[in-house]
Parts: C-alpha cells; sequence; structure tokens
C-alpha cells in the first residue's frame, strides 16, 4: 500500500486555508493549476511509497514510539513557495518548525528501521502543496500573495499515517483519495 506519515491540519485551520485559496483562484491564470481539494491538504513528515502489507505493523509500531517520543507543539500555516519552477505551489508552517523537522526525522527513522526503503535522505521543507502544474508556470503573484498570510496557530497533537490512492479513472483532474489508518498521538497528546 502507498503510504506516508503526516501532519494533518484541523479544520478550523483548513478554513482559513480555504478562504486564501479562493483568493488565490482570482488570480490571473490561475485555472491553468491543478488545485489541490481541501481533503488532501496535509503537512507530509516522509514519504513512504509503495510498502510492503508485512512491513506495515513493524512501521507502525515505530511510528507510536516516534509519535510517544515527541511533545506536542506549536504550530501554524504561513507564507508559501514553489518547487520546480511553479510544478508546485505550497503554504508555509511557522511555529516551532523545528519541533516538526525533529517529527519528521523520526517518522523517516521509524521507516527505515522498519526495513521500508526510503532511497537518499533529503532535509525536510515543511509545506502544504496547494497546486500543481505539469509544465512550468510563473507563480511567483501566488508566492507574493502567500507572504501575507499568517493562520492561527494550533497545536499538534498527532502523527497520522495516511494511504495514498492514486487517481485510476484517467479523467483529467481526478486527485488522489487520502485516507488516515492509524492516527498516533503526540507524548501526553492524550
Amino acid at each position: 500500500m502507498r503510504l506516508f506519515a503526516a501532519v494533518l491540519p484541523p479544520d478550523d485551520i483548513a478554513d482559513e486555508l480555504a478562504a486564501e485559496v479562493a483568493r488565490l483562484r482570482t488570480l490571473p491564470g490561475a485555472d491553468g493549476l491543478r488545485w489541490t481539494g481541501r481533503p488532501g491538504w496535509h503537512l507530509t513528515l516522509a514519504f513512504y511509497g509503495e510498502v510492503d502489507e508485512d512491513l506495515v505493523p513493524e512501521l507502525s509500531a515505530r511510528l507510536t514510539r516516534a509519535a510517544h517520543r515527541s511533545a506536542p507543539f506549536a504550530l501554524a500555516l504561513g507564507g508559501g513557495g514553489q518547487f520546480g519552477h511553479g510544478r508546485a505551489l505550497w503554504a508555509g508552517a511557522a511555529g516551532n518548525v523545528p519541533a516538526l523537522r525533529l517529527l519528521a526525522d523520526r517518522a523517516e527513522a521509524a521507516a527505515r528501521k522498519a526495513g521500508v526503503e526510503m532511497g537518499e535522505h533529503r532535509r525536510y521543507k515543511a509545506h502544504l502543496t496547494l497546486a500543481r502544474s505539469r509544465d512550468a508556470v510563473d507563480v511567483r503573484p501566488y508566492v507574493e500573495a502567500l507572504d501575507a498570510f499568517e493562520g492561527r496557530t494550533w497545536t499538534v497533537g498527532e502523527l497520522v499515517l495516511v494511504r495514498s490512492h492514486l487517481p485510476k479513472s484517467g479523467v483529467p483532474g481526478e486527485q488522489p483519495r487520502y485516507e488516515p489508518v492509524g492516527r498516533r498521538p503526540l507524548g501526553g497528546a492524550g
């Protein structure tokens, strides 16, 4: 199964982001981007790709330990940026980003110890993908608009293991479907 570990923004934070995205979608050229749907909004901690079902119990146990060793922390969405010359537009994170980065490192280490092939380690960049493009697009107006975006702070209290179901219909614009398959409270969070 195709899996990743993530932090999911609570509904009220997603509401704020939805209002910001609605404003972004009024900018010229917005129709040329594939906007991610609200059900897919998440801050990826570690992407595992296709994981053999035999490894999932060990991965789950190790993620539980990683979450237990991480205290709840304050986070907010704010600012933004791009990857790949406009191929991905994203909202950034503010607040205790070092704690988010540590949780991401622990989620990656949990997978490696469970036997999940992770490939080369890359420095973690906290982001929530808002839109994608197959072609290089000048998204500077969107990034500039996101510079002023500052969401409210919330307390991250769980690490979520998410299963990704890729589109199969071939219908243009169809998006992946994300299914939380395990929620691990951070240490002391419940």
